[in-house]
């Protein structure tokens, strides 16, 4: 899965996010900032980020994938 399908995926459902990738396939942190998050523990928004992405772990596509979030 590469970073540009990851940002549509999560915009779709967060279309204000502010995303930023750092490092590689086999290293990658994604930080996304979103009013969305608002009200939402850290664990809260992690969970958000990753229901979106559940399919692409399931298919193997996404293996692993480090999150920062926060309240824009």
């Amino acid at each position: 899965m590469n970073k540009e399908d990851l940002t549509n995926i999560i915009l779709n459902d967060m279309s204000d996010a502010d995303i930023e990738f750092i490092g590689d396939s086999c290293n990658l942190k994604v930080s996304i900032s979103s009013e969305h998050f608002n009200n939402m523990t850290v664990i809260q928004q992690h969970r958000k980020v990753l229901s979106l992405l559940k399919g692409n772990f399931e298919s193997g596509e996404l293996h692993a994938l480090s999150l920062e979030t926060k309240i824009k």
